[in-house]
């Protein structure tokens, strides 16, 4: 077992100690992914869930809005899916989709988008308040890193179902994406609800990184402190004077 696989699977044995802790409290807690497309999303989810019970744990990755959906609370359509006691939901992309693609791509407006900025803390901190534990980790990439991801995933017939017209024009809207990636993270970075940038561009030492961070900040008995000692260089909580660190 190579040092990778051995660490994942130290991690994945702490992941279900965590699991077991929220069962038996009755926690709630919400972790969501965010990223450029093909910054990892969906194989660093992968590795967290893989030996977790089903029962317990949803994954939410929610499609475009049908009609009736676009007419409703923007966050209630997320809502919906927050965790009951003793569960983990885990979404893949979540609400800030209005704060990145949506605008970006002309699918909200420009008050709708402002509107977002300024709601997303206060709905966040309402989650809190309720008991909620929020954890929220933005994959960060460059974008030859984005460039090569997208075109393997053209030449790979297993990976056909990840490509959408909005991952084709990803690279096109680079410099749109920074901007709005920039003010999300400026925006809604709060004390409640803080972000963690994780650097994906090695998907292998991101996703240890990533489980190492959350397994480190939420509480649950039996931990193994000496396994959970992440890489800064790699995860590290977002800050205007570490936005400097990030894809540009």
């Amino acid at each position: 077992m190579d040092d990778y696989k051995q660490r994942l699977h130290q991690l994945s044995i702490e992941l279900v100690k965590l699991q077991r802790h929220i069962i038996a409290t009755g926690e709630r807690v919400v972790v969501v992914l965010e990223g450029r497309d093909a910054a990892g999303k969906d194989g660093t989810i992968k590795r967290m869930i893989r030996h977790l019970s089903p029962r317990d744990l949803r994954v939410v990755a929610l499609p475009k809005p049908s009609d009736r959906e676009q007419s409703l609370w923007y966050f209630q359509r997320y809502a919906e899916h927050l965790p009951a006691a003793g569960e983990m939901v885990v979404f893949n992309r979540s609400w800030y989709n209005r704060a990145g693609v949506e605008p970006v791509m002309g699918f909200c407006s420009d008050a709708e988008y402002h509107r977002f900025l300024s709601t997303a803390p206060d709905f966040e901190a309402m989650l809190a308040q309720s008991g909620i534990q929020l954890v929220k980790y933005y994959l960060d990439i460059g974008r030859e890193e984005q460039a090569a991801r997208l075109a393997a995933r053209r030449g790979d017939p297993l990976k056909q179902w990840k490509i959408s017209p909005v991952d084709e024009a990803a690279l096109d809207h680079w410099d749109d994406y920074t901007h709005h990636r920039d003010v999300m993270l400026d925006r809604t970075h709060t004390a409640l609800s803080p972000w963690t940038v994780v650097d994906n561009n090695c998907k292998k030492r991101g996703r240890i990184a990533l489980i190492q961070d959350l397994l480190d900040r939420l509480h649950y008995n039996d931990k193994t402190p000496a396994l959970l000692d992440c890489d800064r260089s790699i995860a590290f909580r977002y800050s205007a004077e570490q936005a400097d660190r990030l894809s540009r």
